[in-house]
């Protein structure tokens, strides 16, 4: 029987780096690709005991459902906390409790856009967002990046060109997969940018407390005087990537519409990992729990790029991060990403190609991202020999 695919689904791919985890389950793979988070980070034990406390006190609770906004007393620690130390106020926004970032990304654009709509983002971009928008009929149109953030210039010109924009789309904080940072400067230029063309903006932040190095800078969200924000958090990578807690706060209108369209799609979010999350909060230190994964994450970091700095070709550049997960590199543009990406592989090394990360699929890419979370700190050094290596062959060729 021939099957007819949705419209909306028919010409989409299957995300990249979910193709090429597959790749990961061999041990001889050095994997630069995933987005995973260290398993140095995870804080088993207390989980454990915190687990084991939950089914003895309160197992009907955690086996029943729960109701769509979230765990009440979840809720209510996460809005302390956003307000505390992100200046996200409780007075002008509410809080969902959703299966991951990844569905307060795709719940807000089911809510806002339609059909044919654009969705204002990086380019590069995250493709698990990417395909959120694509799956709901939405086109991502990508603004280019700079090392402080989207090009002023040319997001205007999106924004002109594109009358039928919702949503502007951005990870300002150790960009996924780029690893850079926006300026407070530019935070204000695209919230002005946003306010003046009509866009809701929808602020990705799920590694915005694994900063390392430098200051701090406010959210967007915290500069929302007009109520135009949408915040998307996660315990993705301070606690667990495998609960799929992420939560989002907006306007009570947005909210209340991402609840009416998140009982279609799964209810409520799992409610046992709501509690895990909640009584973790409660009970153990969050803040300095996330000191460590801090610290974790700078002493890989700095492998990482010692080694590039070492060993890759110097017409190879890449991006220095002051937190997050990810390092971006670009090779010269004569040559193929593609044969790279595929020599690498065969030499046992596993990065993602940028094509992955494109908003228009058809667009060219020099660039590729690795990691510096999941693999070991030897094979930080080892992979990066490998990847200079392959680099340094293909320059040559070219030349």
């Amino acid at each position: 029987m021939e099957y007819k695919i949705s419209t909306k689904l028919a010409d989409m791919k299957p995300s990249a780096i979910r193709e090429i985890f597959k790749s990961l389950t061999n041990p001889e793979i050095i994997a630069f690709a995933a987005g995973n988070p260290s398993e140095e980070s995870f804080p088993a034990d207390k989980l454990n005991l915190l687990s084991s406390e939950i089914f003895k006190s309160a197992p009907s609770t955690a086996l029943q459902y729960g109701i769509t906004e979230g765990y009440p007393p979840l809720r209510a620690q996460l809005e302390d906390r956003l307000e505390k130390k992100f200046g996200i106020s409780k007075k002008d926004n509410t809080l969902i409790v959703v299966s991951g970032g990844q569905q307060g990304i795709e719940l807000a654009c089911k809510v806002l856009c339609d059909p044919q709509d654009a969705v204002i983002c990086e380019d590069p971009s995250f493709i698990g967002a990417l395909n959120a928008f694509r799956s709901n009929g939405a086109k991502p149109v990508g603004v280019p990046m700079e090392e402080d953030g989207m090009n002023i210039e040319l997001l205007e010109k999106a924004c002109r060109e594109n009358p039928r924009a919702k949503l502007l789309y951005l990870i300002p904080t150790f960009h996924n997969p780029a690893g850079t940072t926006m300026s407070l400067e530019k935070r204000k230029k695209v919230y002005d940018i946003a306010l003046k063309y009509g866009l809701v903006i929808l602020e990705d932040n799920p590694y915005g407390e694994l900063r390392f190095a430098g200051e701090d800078i406010p959210t967007i969200k915290s500069m929302d005087t007009e109520n135009i924000v949408i915040y998307c958090g996660s315990f993705s990578k301070v606690l667990s990537a495998g609960m799929r807690v992420g939560f989002v706060s907006a306007p009570p209108a947005i909210v209340n519409k991402m609840v009416v369209a998140k009982q279609v799609e799964d209810v409520h979010t799992n409610q046992f990992f709501q509690m895990l999350c909640s009584d973790f909060i409660k009970k153990y230190d969050l803040d300095a729990h996330i000191q460590n994964i801090r610290a974790i994450y700078r002493r890989k970091c700095g492998i990482m790029l010692s080694a590039l700095d070492r060993y890759m070709p110097k017409q190879v550049k890449y991006t220095r991060p002051n937190g997050g997960l990810f390092i971006w590199l670009t090779l010269p543009d004569n040559i193929d990403l593609s044969e790279f990406v595929a020599k690498a592989l065969e030499r046992k090394v596993a990065v993602v190609p940028g094509t992955a990360f494109t908003p228009d699929e058809h667009e060219v890419s020099h660039s590729f991202r690795i990691t510096y979370a999941t693999p070991t700190d030897v094979q930080l050094t080892e992979g990066v020999i490998i990847l200079s290596e392959v680099a340094s062959e293909l320059i040559n060729v070219a030349k």
